[in-house]
């Protein structure tokens, strides 16, 4: 099975693609990126690409479903309701494309990765890298992922796996 997961952002986007098969042991990192769009494009215009970018990526591995986080509520509501957006086109891509859809909020996230509701990043991250194999040859950071971003959508599809296999 392969799981797109999905840090959502239109500034930044979060995007990895997992991959699990009987007989393995644990999920595989098939892809990993950071997309980033620029911030002197009208926001449309971002938001077309962040559409353009998770389509190439659907119809190049072929995920089945999408894991994508759930938004928190924070006191900048224009970021919260621009990144709602960005959510929009990228639940919009996955349906057009018939994967199934799975919303993780950031406590399932962390239960998923670390055990505990409350892991702070540097636990989720720690447990990212123990939890998967990473074919580097495939990830858009041959050594390792660096980004944030591109590390929580890892997480975000380990939550995928745990639920599903559920």
């Amino acid at each position: 099975m392969r799981i797109l997961g999905i840090d959502p952002g239109f500034e930044r986007l979060g995007v990895a693609i997992l991959e699990k098969n009987k007989g393995d042991k644990k999920e595989r990192v098939v892809f990993s990126e950071c997309f980033k769009t620029s911030a002197k494009l009208e926001f449309s215009e971002r938001l077309k690409l962040l559409g353009e970018r998770v389509r190439k990526i659907i119809k190049k591995y072929k995920p089945e479903v999408l894991s994508i986080e759930t938004l928190f509520l924070t006191t900048n509501h224009k970021t919260v309701m621009r990144v709602a957006e960005a959510r929009g086109v990228v639940i919009y891509e996955a349906t057009r494309a018939g994967l199934k859809i799975f919303e993780a909020s950031p406590p399932q996230i962390k239960i998923s990765t670390t055990g505990y509701g409350k892991s702070d990043k540097t636990q989720i991250i720690k447990m990212v890298r123990i939890l998967v194999d990473v074919d580097n040859s495939k990830t858009r950071r041959p050594a390792r992922q660096e980004s944030d971003d591109e590390l929580d959508a890892i997480a975000i599809a380990i939550t995928a796996f745990a639920h599903i296999r559920g």
